[in-house]
């Protein structure tokens, strides 16, 4: 169903988000949001602060994502919260807002009659104590159970050490026996009135107490309250300021028997650091008593005066010089500008989205100016002294963890493979492998402790009463009664934990008594035991497994199974037998369906199941010869093999049963009578039709499991057996594990139960990887302090690309992983406080752990500070570790050592809940227990990792605002010289500039061909190739460019020469036939001169003779003849004319059509010579461009080289890597990032040289195409002109040859005047 939601991001209303929707975020990045924003408390002991880091999805499906180091983990929330999520915004709408304070609610309700306190007889086994009378009480916070009687000093007992509180029977001890008879106390009298409290700072050294109430009442009102108290994980992380309250809470209830603080114990606190002289200095000066033998009143002792003391004696120098460096050393106090630039740039994660999670800005400043300042005076004028700094530092609001971490963060509804689970090898062992003690309580204390697979070794029990027992098999270890067992687990199962419990069996008893196993876990588990699969998760083939969420508060075990087929039918003639009093025939199942049943389910293959215990591989002989001897021992085993609170147990439960004892012996017969067909090593169907959802099965490869598709089946391996896949499928073991479930387990020669490095399986995604949790190793504290997360449940989500089967991961990648977001982590440790109560030499070894390539152990270590436990100042350079590329899998530890290399305490701390900045780490023992005041300060910086010299490009890309700055920044100082702005173009930047460089087009010329001619690819990055640009830079040809070259240029000359040499022939031609036509027209002129001339001289004898009076008619006469021969001359004229006309007309013709051809076919000389021109031009550039390819691959290649080359050398006289391990790391990290880039950059060029001679051929192509049309306009513009200059001519033709004549004989001109 769609709903119209309200987006927090930009608060426009959007109807297509649905409830598996994710809300687009900016800063390109998918943001989760603290659960505490999505819940409040208004407990008044809740520590309230804006929490800047840790944060959760929400939505439905799809969420959204925090990226730390990187990763992006998923998570869900109901659609609903998406409106209380609008609270980490900044601004709705325009409505302005903070981010809701996270509230750290670690303190439990401790009810009044605790805090009043009771009294009891406390009762210790070893050494016997029984002490009358004694008054315990619990203090305000709960931190620790005290007591003290009358006439003896005050003891404590941490809660953070108790284990478990239950009722109990009192100890079968000869002298808590008489001491009771003596006060008049039977044994049967105190049922119900013990309180048994067991502590320690192991799962395996533990201590007893005892306390015998005066009232089954009081015994039981102590027992809820005292169980309400413990298992306190948010107590656990508390801050140093809380830690010193826990101290001085301790230190008043250590009184003597005066009920005084003694100085002596004052003294205790820091003479690992101080002379007893300067504390007794200390005390005077504070106005308390300062002798050696002096004590202090309670009242006159508060925690002020504490406080002062430890600042007196250990003062805080690391944090004072931090502060001067704050305030550069002007004063003794800090306003709040330089204050909201530390918390901005020293306590902020840098990766973290600043919509959701805002700056710090001044209100939030004044906040904690008023919350850590005591001075009001100071406090009123938002100044914060060097103490109220102090305190903020030490505070909750600068925990080193995301505090709300340690809440159940994580979604718990997605399939059990996809969780990490924490699991336990032979966990009735608490010591060795071989020849040690089994018991029950290390049942209770491991899953009290939050593991959530425990393992039952089952054996054929020997006694009279053939119980099942527990105990690693034919290895001299002691047995357990199994339904002891059984019965713990109930008690302890769902204490620290709700989610499920699955109990891995390694099943090696009988029939009959795998059916006593069975109806024991049916009874004593009850509604917990899950005996039938949910309906929603059916057995099929292709169903997923359900969510711990769904198995809330159920037990499942894991055992083999018999075929469905043969369970349903050996299960139905069972019944049938036990209903029919044993008169039914016995089940005749096949032999050879048994025989396969037993291969697939008994069978496994050498090194799975059996490498657990390697003495099994002993002869059949041996076996029995083990069997026969062990008998009488295995006997005596049972009797004492429990403790006495195990004893007590199998006697409540046996009391519980004494009525049904007949109908028992009944049921024992019928089983007995009962015939089993097949080996004895099969299932009993009554047991197995309990198993469901964890099937173990042969492990026959990991496509036989992919092609069965069966999600329940499961599969073990041991550590060597997990390593060879790993080194040979690592990618098909992850996958695997997407899918199904599987469980690591030690190697058989591992007898001194020491533990294999667990995250090696993590990584692979492996779900149980099991521990030998009796074994406070390094192993066992990385996977105490993974899981002391998401509510330590004992189920931690696996990462997103561990969980898809869209997504690959190698374990072994070396490179980023697609999706993931490397990091960088740098540790500056900079002092430790109250490291160790003696005056002893100390140092700090920083490690991390993860993928391989992000393994670094024992290469960053501090100087040892000699003499000074209490406050040792290391100063150390920072520990960075440059590139972690899966921040998600990696844990950082923390550890201390003293100068005998003895370990002090330690600290696991998961990267991706690590807090950036100056943080105060609390420390743990070997146990992953807390130690109240044993911290390490150390500046933590956190961010994403950056390959070397792309820093300042990432700085810009990452805040684009500061280069805005520095631009407007200097356009301000511009103007202070008097420069306006509008005085200023835009011109453009250098990297647009070279941009525009690169794909300007060049003109090729005849001249500039060889600039054609590539620059050389480096091959070295990504700018390398920006910078020398293309190959052969894409040129343009065109037809004038053509035009220029000389082989064209020389075929005009040549034409043009041809031209001349016509039209000097033609102008001969019209010379002669214009001589030949002036000839004829003078002859014809000269003829008609003469005539007029006769008949003028003719007249002039006449007049001379006669006189001019007389010949008047001669002269008419003549004038007449001379008008006759005028008129003929014009006639002969017009008719030469007219002939000289056509023939000059003719000829110009002839000439016209001879230059008209002759152009013609110069054109076509062009058109051809142009593209004959092109064609070697572009076969030319082709060649060029493929030259200059196979050029530029090969200086590819040796950059590539040389580049390594050089950087190899550069690490290896790198001064700042510390030792070798480290080279080599670098080394490897550099060939691995090399050869990736390398190849990328390979692809890369060829990609780039094909592109760039398909667009030269496309280019070229298009040239052709453009020069065919040139030609073609080309000759129809010649013909267009031709035949436009022919018309021309001959109208030219025509004039000339009217004017040519007549303009060319001065004869004719005049005598057209006369």
């Amino acid at each position: 169903m769609r709903q119209s939601v309200l987006c927090p991001i930009n608060g426009q209303t959007d109807a297509r988000l649905q409830s598996n929707d994710t809300l687009p975020l900016h800063n390109h990045t998918e943001q989760r949001i603290p659960s505490s924003l999505l819940s409040s408390t208004n407990n008044p002991s809740c520590h309230s602060y804006t929490l800047p880091g840790q944060v959760q999805s929400f939505s439905g499906g799809r969420a959204l994502e925090r990226v730390s180091g990187g990763h992006r983990e998923r998570r869900s929330r109901p659609l609903e919260n998406i409106y209380r999520i609008a609270c980490c915004v900044r601004t709705v709408l325009g409505v302005t807002t903070m981010a809701k304070a996270y509230e750290f609610n670690w303190q439990r309700r401790i009810p009044e009659f605790m805090q009043e306190g009771a009294s009891f007889d406390r009762i210790e086994e070893d050494p016997f104590v029984f002490e009358q009378n004694c008054f315990f009480r619990v203090d305000e916070f709960g931190f620790f159970l005290s007591w003290k009687s009358e006439g003896k000093e005050g003891q404590v007992l941490e809660s953070s050490l108790i284990n478990s509180i239950r009722s109990a029977v009192l100890p079968k001890d000869p002298k808590l026996l008489s001491s009771l008879e003596a006060l008049g106390q039977a044994e049967s009298d105190l049922e119900s009135r013990i309180i048994c409290i067991c502590s320690g700072t192991d799962l395996v050294n533990l201590s007893f107490v005892y306390l015998l109430a005066d009232s089954s009442h009081t015994a039981k009102q102590w027992i809820e309250g005292l169980k309400s108290l413990i298992h306190n994980f948010r107590a656990n992380n508390v801050c140093p300021m809380t830690c010193l309250n826990k101290h001085w809470i301790k230190l008043s209830f250590l009184t003597n028997v005066n009920g005084k603080i003694p100085v002596r114990s004052i003294t205790r606190t820091f003479a690992s650091g101080k002379t007893e002289k300067g504390i007794f200095q200390a005390l005077k000066d504070l106005g308390l008593p300062s002798g050696k033998n002096d004590e202090i009143e309670q009242a006159a002792f508060t925690f002020d005066k504490f406080y002062a003391l430890t600042q007196k004696i250990c003062p805080r120098t690391d944090i004072e010089e931090l502060f001067r460096q704050l305030n550069g050393d002007k004063s003794d106090y800090l306003n709040v500008d330089p204050l909201v630039t530390f918390l901005n740039e020293n306590q902020r994660d840098p990766r973290l989205n600043e919509i959701l999670f805002p700056f710090y800005d001044t209100k939030r400043a004044l906040r904690i100016i008023e919350t850590y300042e005591l001075d009001p005076e100071l406090s009123s004028k938002g100044l914060i002294s060097s103490d109220g700094f102090c305190r903020y530092l030490m505070s909750d609001e600068n925990a080193p963890v995301f505090l709300d971490r340690l809440e159940l963060y994580q979604e718990m509804d997605q399939p059990l493979a996809h969780y990490f689970i924490s699991s336990s090898h032979n966990t009735y062992l608490n010591g060795r492998q071989f020849g040690g003690k089994s018991s029950v309580e290390m049942y209770r204390q491991v899953l009290l402790s939050g593991c959530r697979c425990v393992e039952l070794d089952c054996w054929d029990g020997k006694g009279e009463d053939l119980e099942p027992i527990i105990t690693h098999g034919k290895a001299m270890c002691t047995d357990i009664l199994f339904k002891d067992v059984i019965q713990a687990i109930k008690e302890t199962a769902f204490v620290s934990s709700e989610y499920p419990v699955i109990l891995s069996f390694e099943n090696h008893c009988t029939k009959p008594q795998q059916y006593k196993m069975a109806r024991y876990c049916e009874e004593i588990f009850g509604d917990l035991l899950l005996k039938q699969p949910l309906e929603a998760f059916p057995l099929d083939v292709g169903q997923p497994l359900p969510s711990p969420g769904e198995l809330k508060r159920k037990i499942l075990i894991k055992n083999k199974r018999l075929k469905p087929e043969a369970e349903e039918k050996q299960l139905e003639d069972f019944k049938k037998h036990m209903e029919g009093g044993g008169m039914n025939s016995p089940s005749t199942i096949l032999e050879d369906e048994n025989d396969e049943e037993s291969e697939n389910a008994a069978g496994s293959p050498v090194g799975v199941e059996e490498e657990a215990h390697p003495e099994l591989r002993s002869s059949e002989l041996n076996l029995k010869q083990s069997e026969s001897t062990g008998k009488k021992d295995t006997e005596d085993d049972v009797s004492d093999a429990a403790d006495m609170t195990d004893v007590s147990e199998a006697s409540d439960f046996d009391n519980s049963k004494k009525g049904g004892d007949n109908a028992e012996d009944e049921e024992q017969f019928l089983i007995a009578s009962y015939k089993y067909v097949g080996a004895t090593t099969s299932i009993h169907p009554y047991l197995s039709a309990m198993i469901n959802y964890a099937q173990p099965v042969k492990f026959q490869g990991f496509n036989v499991a992919e092609e069965r598709n069966i999600y329940h089946n499961m599969s073990s391996f041991n550590e060597s057996v997990g390593l060879g896949y790993l080194k040979t499928n690592a990618i098909e073991f992850v996958n695997y594990n997407k899918r199904q479930m599987s469980r690591i387990y030690p190697k058989g020669g591992r007898v001194d139960s020491s533990n294999y490095m667990p995250q090696i399986f993590w990584n692979a995604g492996c779900q149980m990887v099991s521990l030998n949790f009796q074994t406070p190793d390094l192993a066992l504290q990385l996977n105490q302090g993974k899981y002391e997360y998401n509510g330590s449940c004992g189920y931690l989500l696996k990462p997103d690309f561990m969980r898809r089967p869209d997504r690959m991961f190698d374990p072994f990648s070396e490179t980023p992983v697609d999706g993931v977001i490397a990091a960088t982590c740098s540790v500056q440790v900079i002092s430790g406080q109250f490291l160790s109560d003696k005056k002893i030499g100390t140092y700090v070894e920083v490690d991390m752990y993860g993928l391989p390539t992000d393994t670094i152990r024992k290469e960053f270590r501090t100087r040892m500070v000699l003499n000074n436990g209490l406050n040792p100042v290391y100063n150390e350079e920072p520990f960075v570790f440059r590139k972690v590329i899966l921040p998600d899998l990696a844990v950082l530890r923390i550890a201390v050592f003293d100068d005998s290399n003895k370990l002090i305490g330690q600290r696991i701390l998961p990267l991706d809940g690590l807090q950036t900045g100056y943080r105060h780490i609390s420390l743990r023992n070997e146990g992953n227990k807390p130690l109240s005041l044993p911290t390490i300060f150390c500046n933590i910086v956190l961010k994403t990792y950056v390959p070397d010299g792309f820093g300042a490009i990432v700085d810009a890309l990452s805040d684009p605002r500061k280069f805005l700055s520095i631009t407007e920044k200097r356009a301000d100082q511009m103007r202070a010289m008097g420069i306006e702005t509008s005085d200023i173009a835009d011109v453009p930047s250098d990297s647009t500039r070279i941009g525009r460089e690169n794909t300007k087009k060049a003109t090729v010329t005849p001249q500039s061909s060889l600039d054609l001619q590539p620059s050389a690819a480096s091959g070295l990055s990504a700018n390398n190739e920006a910078r020398t640009g293309p190959a052969a830079p894409q040129k343009t040809v065109s037809v004038d460019d053509l035009k220029q070259m000389k082989t064209y240029l020389k075929l005009l000359k040549k034409q043009q020469k041809e031209m001349c040499v016509l039209k000097r022939n033609h102008a001969k031609e019209q010379s002669v036939l214009q001589k030949s036509q002036c000839t004829q027209v003078d002859k014809i002129m000269a003829q008609h001169d003469k005539e007029k001339l006769t008949l003028e001289k003719l007249l002039e004898k006449a007049i001379k003779k006669k006189g001019e009076n007389n010949c008047f008619e001669l002269k008419k006469e003549i004038e007449i003849k001379s008008q006759a021969v005028t008129d003929d001359h014009k006639t002969k004229v017009r008719q030469i004319v007219g002939i000289h006309t056509q023939e000059w007309s003719g000829m110009l013709k002839c000439q016209s059509a001879e230059e008209q051809g002759l152009r013609e076919k110069h054109v076509l000389q062009q058109c051809d010579i142009l593209k004959a021109l092109l064609t070697s031009l572009q076969l030319q550039h082709s060649q060029q461009l493929k030259i200059a390819h196979d050029r530029q691959s090969k200086e590819m290649r040796a950059n590539q080289a040389k580049t390594s080359m050089e950087n190899s050398k550069a690490i290896s006289q790198d001064k700042t890597i510390r030792n070798k391990a480290e080279r080599e790391r670098r080394v490897r990290e550099l060939n691995s990032s090399n050869t990736k880039k390398f190849i990328e950059e390979r692809k890369r060029l060829a990609m780039k040289q094909s592109k760039e001679m398909e667009q030269l051929l496309k280019a070229q192509q298009e040239q052709v195409e453009k020069l065919e049309k040139v030609n073609e306009q080309l000759l129809k513009s010649h013909r267009s002109k031709s035949l436009s200059e022919g018309q021309g001519d001959a109208a030219d033709g025509e004039a000339r040859s009217r004017d040519g004549p007549q303009t060319s004989h001065r004869g004719m001109r005049s005598y057209r005047t006369m």
